[in-house]
């Protein structure tokens, strides 16, 4: 049994954590999950460079937010039939007794942050602990490689929910990674009128375009007279995307941010959303309501996950996933490591 450590920014190893005979049983309330499959996205690469914001992480951590497996064992006061399934998990460790977590808005818990693979053990190691309260079971016959994915998608369900789009609107996604090609099938559930994808890849148009999107864009060759949009949402993590998503928009337009841009970007104009009385929204992870959204989408097989992977390789090439997800090919799609290997 091993787990990946992050003792510190650049500073990785892989440890022995024993037998699996030897792994304690899970506490009350808790599951023990046996790990297929943990993505790599953006933070992670955050994580190894030491440029996370401070308070959002805490090292040694063993990363892994993105991830699916197979519950292994329970604790007392979980049901016995969790044992066997197929699962993923949120991951924020809320406290769910504050007014927020009772509200449902479990991302905005006040007793502080704590998340799965960034303060607390994540997936990339063989197993992994959390509290049964936050697993979401899969089909039988769910793809638990596609599955990985499902914490993006349940962030980008997140964003759809507040987006509101409506049957016959126009909508846009702007960014065309993994967050934006999921957007786009979501948007596309709705059937809008018009569903501009716009982005930075030209060989990104084909998928954009298969996922239901009806037209693509590159962004820096947008016409000015390029707007009258209900809704966006931008997925792509920049400043200037955020202010491009604002300008397609109509007047009273809906606008979902779900990218961080680097600490001290120029963000949008107040003067131009007041008097444009556009509607903002946020997301920074997935409350409860969103992960059942994805799931039940997912298991109803109208969430395409599977043509986002592009590299699967074992948990001993952790240096090299890593260089693969910021290299910039157009080559590189979602990375997965599988602690258990390839077979």
């Amino acid at each position: 049994m091993t787990a990946l450590v992050l003792d510190a920014p650049g500073a990785f190893r892989l440890v022995g954590t024993g037998t699996a005979a030897e792994e304690a049983a899970p506490g009350p309330g808790d599951a023990r999950v046996r790990v297929h499959a943990s993505g790599i996205c953006g933070s992670d690469r955050e994580l190894y460079q030491g440029n996370r914001p401070e308070g959002y992480v805490r090292y040694p951590v063993t990363p892994g937010h993105e991830w699916s497996g197979t519950v292994e064992a329970v604790g007392a006061g979980v049901p016995e039939a969790l044992v066997g399934r197929k699962v993923v998990g949120e991951g924020f460790r809320n406290c769910q007794v504050c007014d927020r977590c009772h509200a449902g808005d479990t991302t905005l818990c006040t007793a502080g942050y704590e998340e799965t693979g960034f303060t607390q053990p994540g997936a990339m190691a063989d197993t992994l602990a959390l509290p049964a309260r936050l697993l979401h079971p899969l089909s039988d016959d769910a793809d638990l490689g596609a599955a990985a994915l499902l914490e993006p998608a349940a962030c980008v369900a997140a964003a759809a929910l507040k987006a509101r789009a409506q049957p016959g609107e126009r909508v846009a996604v702007v960014g065309t990674g993994t967050l934006g090609m999921i957007a786009v099938q979501f948007l596309a559930a709705v059937s809008p009128a018009r569903l501009l994808v716009v982005g930075t890849r030209p060989d990104r148009e084909q998928l954009s375009l298969s996922f239901g999107g009806t037209e693509f864009r590159i962004r820096d060759q947008l016409s000015d007279q390029l707007s009258g949009y209900d809704v966006v949402i931008e997925t792509a993590g920049s400043a200037s995307a955020a202010r491009t998503s604002a300008s397609l928009l109509r007047r009273g337009g809906r606008l979902v941010l779900t990218g961080i841009p680097a600490a001290g970007a120029q963000g949008l104009d107040p003067t131009d959303l007041v008097v444009r009385q556009i509607e903002v929204q946020t997301v920074f992870g997935a409350p409860p309501a969103a992960w059942s959204h994805a799931v039940r989408v997912f298991d109803a097989g109208l969430l395409s996950l599977r043509p986002l992977i592009t590299h699967e390789l074992p948990l001993t090439e952790f240096a090299s996933a890593i260089e693969l997800v910021g290299s910039g090919d157009p080559a590189v799609g979602k990375v997965l490591l599988r602690p258990r290997g390839l077979d």
